[in-house]
């Protein structure tokens, strides 16, 4: 399998930030890699390293073949990149903003293959539309017609679905979908882990460095202790409970539930029903679970800032 990009000790640094630092990775063609990491992880400037748009402090990194520094405007001929704020011109209509774009990236025949993005995101009945008049998921359809207008071998989309509605979010991933089946490697930030669980693999990115990289299954698996779903009133008091009396323990809330990580379910699941019962907190139900990526990140952090 060929590496579309490799990276060694990539780092860039903006004066005594280090917004990210030596970061090995490499990416195989034809794959949907995911990086996932809160705010400030340093999931843009990786991004913007790849694509040629900042220079590295140190390290290097190859893309498509081609070194990011001594050939970037043969990399950036070859890619596509869909930034967090993507300028679609308001003022211009669909086909218009698709024909502005194709022509900054020197393709001057673009007529027959604007015809087929348009059919492929689906905005044909659209085209002759403002584009300060569309929704945001037509905006983000657009954005990656205008991405994809030069055709090319990758392209870099960084957090594409961030602020649209389920329903496009849905359709955006279907159009992703078919891009991967025309063999066109696709890396992206995102910060929703149920959209990392569906990439080919995932990078778990905190403080500029790379935790871990593997497939959404072995960074399941690699999570030890079992994971217990309570449900129950006044989570956020049974959260501070359950981590002032027992700080060793494990502990992550999600809505109107909290997550605990168990050594030995048997014998220290009574001791957090006794507790939370203690506190007048009812539990509505719990059950096992299967560890999730949300679950796997939120231990990685817990732990990774607990050995500093």
């Amino acid at each position: 399998m060929n590496a579309a990009i490799a990276t060694s000790q990539l780092s860039r640094s903006f004066g005594p930030l280090q917004a990210v630092q030596n970061v090995d990775l490499t990416v195989h063609e034809g794959e949907m890699f995911g990086i996932v990491g809160p705010d400030g992880a340093g999931k843009t400037t990786l991004i913007r390293l790849l694509c040629g748009i900042l220079a590295p402090t140190s390290g290097t990194a190859q893309v498509l073949g081609k070194d990011i520094l001594k050939d970037s405007d043969a990399v950036k001929r070859e890619i596509g990149y869909l930034s967090q704020r993507f300028s679609l011109y308001g003022d211009l209509t669909i086909d218009e903003n698709i024909e502005f774009f194709a022509e900054i990236n020197g393709v001057y025949d673009f007529k027959p293959r604007r015809e087929e993005l348009l059919a492929f995101t689906r905005l044909t009945p659209f085209r002759t539309r403002l584009a300060e008049r569309l929704s945001g998921g037509m905006k983000q359809k657009l954005a990656l017609a205008c991405t994809l207008i030069h055709t090319p071998r990758m392209i870099f989309l960084d957090e594409p679905t961030t602020g649209v509605d389920p329903v496009s979010r849905r359709d955006f991933w279907k159009i992703l979908q078919s891009l991967l089946g025309q063999g066109i490697t696709i890396v992206m930030s995102t910060p929703y882990l149920d959209e990392a669980e569906r990439c080919t693999r995932v990078a778990l990115m905190n403080k500029g460095g790379l935790m871990r990289v593997a497939t959404p299954a072995e960074l399941k698996s690699s999570m030890t202790g079992t994971v217990v779903e309570i449900a129950c009133d006044r989570v956020r008091d049974a959260f501070r409970i359950l981590k002032e009396q027992r700080p060793a323990l494990e502990v992550q809330a999600f809505g109107d539930r909290i997550n605990v990580v168990l050594r030995n379910a048997t014998i220290e699941l009574p001791d957090v029903e006794q507790l939370l019962a203690g506190a007048g907190i009812v539990t509505a139900s719990r059950r096992t679970i299967a560890p999730s990526l949300e679950n796997v990140f939120i231990s990685l952090l817990t732990h990774t800032e607990g050995a500093v």
